[in-house]
């Protein structure tokens, strides 16, 4: 079997990290369950370009219980656990491409490796394994049945392809699942960007000013976790009804340039490019620390800040001390990569359950509507996210009302009133 890992001596750690995972992967389980009955995905190939984590794995692995041939490459330099990749590949016979810390070019001939399977469909988080597949691979297109994209940043890329006209199959933004972007963006990317920082620099939260760029569902949720550590927020944004929405939350709004000057740690979540820039940087405080949660590093615009400097270095894993020309000191977390996998391990098993969850069933769904669909970008369907919820719930011991048959009916109809 073909693959690329660090070391198949830690596979052993990794198998027992993912056992642990999978305890609090209660949906997944359901799915697993079912799919090894059933086997709704018997002979087709599903290249997978994700973080390697446990709760990856434990999706990845559902997916073969149904039948599927899968290969899984990394979606992030940084966010491989190697002990994870090795187990994938030794006790679950999976084909792995992916080492933490890999080169650009290593990460690049791991996305290949698993273009040149073949795949029927394709999972994403990012769109980096489905825009290569289109650059490079145009004839494989055809083969492809569709695709699911896991993370904001790939939606928004995604949908500019289908905009232009260049998408060549199907694909669902798994992203925008209530049970995923509500859930995995605010409660995971909440508590693991906290959890990435305090591993990465072991500092005091509370009492910082501790400034969050983005007000979607992550920056609701790393916001909410900072000031639940006694943080003083600050949040700055471009959409005034965003910017107005973390006002009425009770958090400090203004533009980055005032935040700049005033802020202790920096995270940024918006999916966007530089978000912090040399202006920035030139006000910041000495000591300030900044990060990114967002999917790739060109939030923060690091090119500049090493033009900035006199001299930088390592002073704590996934910590770059950046020395500026008049000795103020900036340090830089995990590269400016993904915070919550470069220093930590990624969300909670619990919440990504739930998108993984919507993973497996859409790539089931795929599957058996694949002649019915265009070459757009498409919402989960109502009826997946929904038994994802009921799934969880039920787990959770979770009872809850159904309607009645004349509630229904005044539901339902225009001329009861009042």
């Amino acid at each position: 079997m073909e693959f690329d890992v660090k070391d198949l001596s830690l596979a052993e750690k990794g198998n027992l990290r993912i056992e642990w995972a999978y305890r609090d992967m209660p949906v997944i389980r359901t799915i697993r369950e079912r799919f090894k009955k059933e086997k709704p995905l018997k002979g087709i190939k599903i290249s997978a370009c994700l973080h390697v984590t446990t709760e990856t794995a434990n999706l990845v692995i559902t997916l073969k219980e149904g039948g599927a041939e899968v290969f899984l490459t990394a979606s992030n330099p940084l966010s491989t656990q190697d002990d994870v990749a090795s187990a994938l590949v030794k006790y679950h016979e999976i084909p792995v491409f992916a080492i933490k810390g890999e080169s650009k070019e290593e990460y690049y001939s791991h996305l290949r490796a698993v273009i040149e399977k073949e795949p029927d469909i394709v999972i994403d988080d990012g769109a980096d394994l489905i825009s290569t597949l289109h650059k490079d691979y145009p004839e494989l297109c055809n083969k492809v049945k569709g695709g699911m994209e896991e993370t904001t940043t790939g939606v928004i890329r995604l949908r500019a392809m289908a905009k232009e006209g260049v998408l060549k199959f199907p694909i669902i933004a798994v992203n925008d699942a209530y049970t995923k972007h509500m859930f995995d963006n605010r409660y995971g990317t909440g508590q693991s960007t906290i959890d990435g920082i305090l591993r990465a620099t072991n500092r005091l939260i509370a009492g910082s000013n501790f400034v969050v760029a983005g007000y979607g569902w992550c920056g609701k949720g790393v916001a909410m976790r900072a000031r639940g550590m006694g943080a003083n927020v600050i949040v700055t944004e471009v959409e005034p009804i965003k910017a107005l929405e973390a006002k009425m939350d009770g958090f400090m709004v203004m533009p980055m340039i005032e935040a700049s000057r005033i802020g202790d740690f920096f995270v940024t979540v918006t999916g966007n490019t530089s978000v912090i820039r040399r202006e920035h940087f030139e006000v910041m405080k000495d000591g300030a620390i900044v990060a990114n949660s967002g999917h790739f590093n060109v939030e923060i615009d690091i090119p500049a800040l090493e033009e900035m400097s006199v001299e930088k270095r390592k002073i704590r894993e996934f910590v770059d001390e950046y020395t500026l020309r008049d000795g103020r000191k900036i340090y830089l977390l995990g590269e400016g990569r993904l915070i919550n996998l470069a220093s930590a391990e990624g969300h909670p098993a619990s919440v990504m359950d739930m998108s993984f969850a919507n993973q497996a069933l859409c790539a089931e769904f795929i599957l058996k509507n694949a002649e019915k669909l265009d070459n757009k970008v498409y919402k989960v369907p109502y009826e997946i996210d929904s038994e994802v919820a009921r799934l969880k719930l039920s787990a959770m011991g979770v009872k809850i009302d159904m309607l009645t048959e004349e509630q229904k009916e005044y539901l339902e109809s225009w001329e009861m009133g009042t």
